[in-house]
């Protein structure tokens, strides 16, 4: 943990907006914590973690477990971080689809938006399979190996692009992973003239995954949808037809987030 939490040098009003930001990171990283172990994590006294979980926790940011020492962040947080998507009403039209999707495919759905140089998983539809892609809400994930990062960046301003991927770890995740900037805007173009993006088991190991942009009443791409498959259910024969329902449902959603012109031709 950063050791200006507890500088001394800090003003007094900065170092406590600095701790209870640490706490809060701290408590999204596990489901439940106890006191003894944020202090340790956060090498903080105990009574100063307890002085500021009871100040959260009355402010009702942070819950406390029944009859336990245990705490978590509440429900007021996940309603304050959707004040945060970069349209209010974005998840409320996109779970139908998403739901519709997934009982379509039989396989998981992911909303996902952009959070600095990566994306964000917003909202998801689990498969109805036992064996699916590992994910979460909250979860961050590359724009360079992912489909839903691919379509962000490939409808994406060139110029607001480049700065985007000057923040951009390449990274190799696997054999497959893009890892050259040329080579990640060479993917865009074909990305942005076929209509959808491809994660080719580049982020995870055996999954395919689909994607679609979502656009808002200017025209730009404000989320991106997404279907993942294991690679042993991924039938390239049926993956026209997924395309083109993606393809469909993010029609809808950015007409009713206002977009007039969407730019995507819908296979026939």
């Amino acid at each position: 943990m950063d050791d200006d939490i507890g500088d001394s040098k800090q003003p007094e009003s900065v170092a406590a907006v600095l701790k209870v930001f640490a706490i809060l990171n701290a408590l999204g990283e596990r489901s439940d914590i106890g006191i003894t172990d944020l202090s340790v994590r956060l090498a903080m006294p105990k009574a100063t973690v307890y002085r500021f979980l009871q100040t959260m926790k009355s402010l009702g940011y942070v819950r406390q477990e029944a009859d336990s020492e245990r705490y978590g962040l509440s429900m007021r947080m996940f309603e304050l971080g959707a004040k945060a998507l970069p349209s209010p009403e974005l998840i409320d039209l996109a779970k139908h689809h998403m739901q519709m999707l997934a009982d379509a495919t039989g396989e998981t759905v992911h909303l996902g938006s952009l959070i600095d140089s990566e994306i964000i998983y917003i909202h998801k539809v689990d498969s109805r399979h036992m064996l699916g892609m590992y994910s979460r809400i909250g979860r961050r994930a590359p724009l360079h190996c992912t489909a839903i990062g691919k379509v962000l960046m490939a409808w994406e301003h060139p110029a607001r692009r480049d700065r985007i991927l000057d923040g951009a770890e390449f990274k190799r995740f696997r054999d497959k992973t893009i890892t050259e900037r040329t080579a990640f805007l060479a993917e865009l173009a074909t990305v942005k003239a076929q209509g959808y993006g491809e994660d080719r088991e580049e982020f995870d190991d055996h999954i395919r995954c689909l994607g679609v942009p979502i656009f808002d009443r200017l025209g730009q791409p404000i989320a991106g949808m997404s279907v993942s498959f294991p690679t042993f259910r991924f039938d390239e024969a049926k993956a026209p037809e997924v395309v083109k329902q993606l393809q469909t449902a993010s029609r809808d959603i950015s007409e009713k987030l206002g977009c007039t012109s969407y730019p995507i031709a819908i296979a026939g």
